[in-house]
């Protein structure tokens, strides 16, 4: 007789995760024909499998789990103690759990003597490795054919996001995947062949035609949700045969519009057309030879269509939106394609050589910058110009620092390593007595967190929820608590407001507030009474877009001063003096509108000041001339940040980042920064743009509907270790970039964690890069960088199982994960405070 270990875990918090349908006996293997970490590993000696509903709709996963003798379970917690930690870890060793999607290419297969194997792609592994879950030989047949049957109505559901109740067996058809027969999984059925080696085309996945996925359906409202019916539980009945279904039919992007008429050829290039296929996560070859062209088809509009003698592929507005990515080393240009219906598609071409992919760059970026800009191309001075393609190419510093491959491989060990950690949200509700059912967690009033602040002489992280400051500090767990609640934001003359940009000063002391409807008008609010004390005119006809500490850490010193910017102005702004604030021999105030959105500043108090148009001029004091602008991209910057020694500026535009290299590196300012002293004409700063991948950019708007609209990025902050990441959010997503792996040039250098909700406000804190506090509408906690994983089908589609149901230990009481265990008041961390 058998056991399941960690009991707790077959017991969800609701039914949106209870279990579908099992298969009570089996063996797991992991089988790799083509790897040399040797053929098959048995994962589970003896095991079950089954599909569960996760938190989100249409979200189902695959969960195997191992099943120990009787007794050996009690035996097992003996040893490991009461270390919760490692109980933790060791719980993730005895389930393994798959997002259920058509990418695992889920499938079952009968062999003699009647048994049956269930197998499904390694997503994470190499090329060729499957899981193989070999069914015990007393499960029946009609057992496995429901859980195959329910298999593939939830990856319908899935890709579909409606009800598996409105798909025809032709529809279901599609996640019958015919493929070559499932490999042995015991070790003495090896192959003799020896593994060949892939050439630079792997990355291209050939085939005749493409098993593209379909277009995106509308999302259902909750009432409709609430009325279908969900893929049907398992009940056992006599096995009924089923009409021969009709192939289903294959869906790809849209027909392409008519192309406007052209009034200018920008590029036109003979190339080869793949599409990146979701399913496969691979691009496939949909035609060998096709024509691209780029055109000018007035009014600052641009277009390009691609097409081949027999067929029009695709035609696009030039935007932003399109993600451009140029890759030299492959020979290819990747962009997004975003549809009417909101659906979102990754295209590839492929050109012979450089030159030919060079022109086409050279067309393409005339077009979008033009597009963005509304200015000509040829007016662009030539170091200009290039400097612009070198953004959207791939990143090579000279002095990057080299990494054997065994570091790479060691990192990333460590990162699948850690254990999981629960962030099951707490609410602010609590009595002496309460159990953590009567936790609430939901807001209790019409406001959401906007702005966050954090500290650096004190651990004290502050949040905006409409004119109401809520107060966090970090626990012995790492996680953020509830501290304090500033329960009023108002004036000195008692009229309340909501702020809309918030900057702590004075060591932490003080918090400066800005109100929206008075941007002339700054507050200092003393965190000591937690009110506003003061109320500073800054400058009549000057109105503050936003402010900036003198230096990178002047909150924890006893500055009193601090730098703001208008539109079209940089200035000191001094509470010491009399009437306006605003330090009148310190202000450098443009003619022309420039539109400033932000401003940073290094340790030394080097100034940075960025704009709506792109651009960004770097100071070394107020009141006189930038030493260096650096030219813009098109796009408007919406974030600013420096490194503390100025070498690396770091700007956020809604669609990248750009990271720029401020370190002169020839001439006669060599080894200066671009503060100190201005870069030669016929040299700029060296820049890079950090993107999503344009796969990753489709899969992301295939989740949540929506592009890219990223947070304003920032650098890790610290005084002794020095910047080694950059932290940033779109939608649900919070992003982090590894500073070494993007100097390196690796691909795709971030990791990712989706949440259930839009981040609205998120940073580091303070002295370190491996904690992230992050702000959702209804949400606050600290969030250690190890939860953040790599962008994989299941990382981007989110496990929002264990975010809705605490992990429970087993059978514990009195814990923090068990059923039984009270929140005090020191544990809540609570977005309505």
């Amino acid at each position: 007789m058998f056991v399941l270990k960690n009991v707790g875990k077959l017991i969800f918090g609701s039914s949106s995760q209870e279990s579908m349908i099992e298969l009570p006996q089996g063996q797991l293997y992991l089988v790799r024909p083509l790897s040399p970490k040797g053929y098959s590993e048995l994962i589970f000696k003896d095991a079950t499998a089954r599909i569960r509903r996760t938190g989100q709709d249409f979200q189902y996963q695959l969960v195997v789990q191992r099943v120990y003798e009787e007794g050996e379970a009690e035996l097992l917690d003996d040893e490991e103690g009461e270390d919760e930690e490692l109980n933790s870890l060791a719980a993730e060793k005895d389930e393994k759990t798959f997002l259920l999607d058509e990418a695992l290419h889920f499938r079952v297969e009968s062999r003699e003597g009647s048994q049956k194997v269930l197998a499904w792609k390694d997503l994470s592994g190499d090329v060729g490795d499957v899981y193989e879950f070999v069914c015990d030989p007393s499960t029946k047949s009609a057992q496995v054919e429901a859980f195959e049957r329910i298999a593939r109505q939830c990856q319908y559901e899935r890709k579909y996001r409606k009800p598996h109740s409105t798909a025809s067996e032709a529809d279901l058809q599609q996640f019958d995947f015919e493929e070559q027969p499932i490999p042995q999984a015991s070790p003495i059925h090896s192959p003799t062949l020896a593994r060949s080696i892939d050439s630079s085309d792997a990355m291209f996945q050939l085939k005749n035609e493409a098993n593209v996925s379909a277009k995106r359906d509308r999302v259902p409202t909750a009432a409709s949700v609430f009325s279908d019916p969900e893929p049907e539980p398992y009940q056992e009945k006599e096995a009924e045969p089923s009409p021969k279904p009709k192939p289903a039919k294959e869906m790809g992007p849209p027909k392409p519009p008519v192309q406007p008429k052209p009034l200018e050829i920008l590029a036109m290039e003979i190339g080869e057309l793949h599409f990146f296929d979701f399913p496969s996560g691979a691009f496939v070859l949909q035609d060998s030879s096709v024509t691209a062209q780029v055109s000018d088809i007035g009014k600052w509009n641009y277009w390009m269509q691609i097409a081949s003698k027999d067929r029009d592929w695709l035609g696009i507005p030039v935007v932003a939106d399109i993600n451009p990515v140029f890759n030299f080393e492959y020979l290819s240009f990747i962009f997004n394609q975003f549809a009417e219906d909101g659906s979102a598609y990754s295209w590839l071409l492929r050109f012979k050589d450089n030159k030919t992919l060079e022109r086409f760059q050279d067309g393409l970026m005339r077009a979008l910058w033009e597009q963005l800009n509304e200015i000509k191309w040829t007016k662009v001075k030539e170091q200009e110009r290039q400097y612009v393609l070198d953004a959207f190419e791939d990143l090579r510093m000279e002095d990057a620092p080299i990494k054997e491959e065994e570091e790479e491989e060691e990192e990333a060990k460590a990162e699948e390593s850690e254990p999981e950690e629960t962030e099951a949200p707490r609410g602010e509700h609590y009595d002496s007595d309460e159990e953590q059912e009567d936790v609430e967690t939901q807001p209790q009033d019409s406001y959401t967190n906007s702005a966050l602040a954090v500290g650096y002489t004190q651990d004290r992280s502050y949040v905006v929820r409409g004119p109401k400051i809520g107060v966090f500090k970090s626990n012995r767990d790492n996680h953020l608590e509830f501290s304090t609640n500033i329960s009023k934001v108002d004036t000195p003359a008692g009229k309340s407001f909501v702020p809309k940009k918030i900057m702590l000063h004075n060591e932490d002391r003080n918090l400066i507030l800005q109100n929206d409807t008075d941007p002339n008008k700054l507050y200092r609010m003393d965190l000591e009474y937690g009110k506003v004390v003061d109320e500073w005119n800054v400058h009549d006809d000057i109105p503050v877009v936003t402010f900036a500490p003198e230096n990178k850490f002047a909150q924890m010193t006893h500055e009193p001063t601090f730098l703001g910017i208008s539109r079209n102005a940089l200035f000191r702004v001094d509470p010491r003096l009399s009437g306006n604030k605003l330090v009148e021999s310190q202000l450098k105030q443009y003619v022309s509108k420039n539109d400033f959105s932000a401003v940073s500043t290094t340790e030394k108090g080097y100034v940075a000041v960025a704009s709506n148009k792109g651009d960004i001029r770097l100071f070394d004091r107020l009141g006189i001339n930038a030493k260096t602008v650096i030219p813009a991209l098109g796009e408007p910057i919406i974030g600013l940040d420096v490194s503390a020694d100025g070498r690396w500026v770091l700007a956020t535009c809604r669609t990248y980042l750009l990271l720029v290299d401020a370190l002169q590196k020839s001439g006669r300012n060599e080894g200066k920064l671009g503060f100190e002293k201005p870069f030669p004409a016929d040299a700029k700063p060296q820049p890079h743009r950090l993107a999503l991948t344009p796969e990753h950019v489709a899969q992301f708007h295939h989740e949540t509907g929506k592009g890219v609209s990223f947070t304003p990025a920032r650098f890790n902050a610290s005084k002794e270790n020095g910047e080694k990441s950059i932290i940033t959010a779109t939608g649900p997503y919070i992003v982090n970039w590894n500073l070494d792996k993007v100097l390196r040039g690796l691909k795709a250098p971030y990791i990712i964690k989706r949440y259930e909700d839009v981040v609205t406000a998120d940073d580091f804190k303070f002295g370190t890069d491996q904690n992230v506090i992050v702000t959702l509408p209804n949400w606050v906690n600290m969030v250690p960088k190890r939860q953040l994983k790599r962008p994989t089908r299941e990382s981007i589609a989110g496990d929002f199982q264990r975010l809705g149901t605490p992990r429970r230990g087993s059978g514990r009481v009195g814990t923090r994960e068990s059923g039984r265990y009270k929140l005090g008041k020191d544990e809540v961390v609570n977005s309505p405070y």
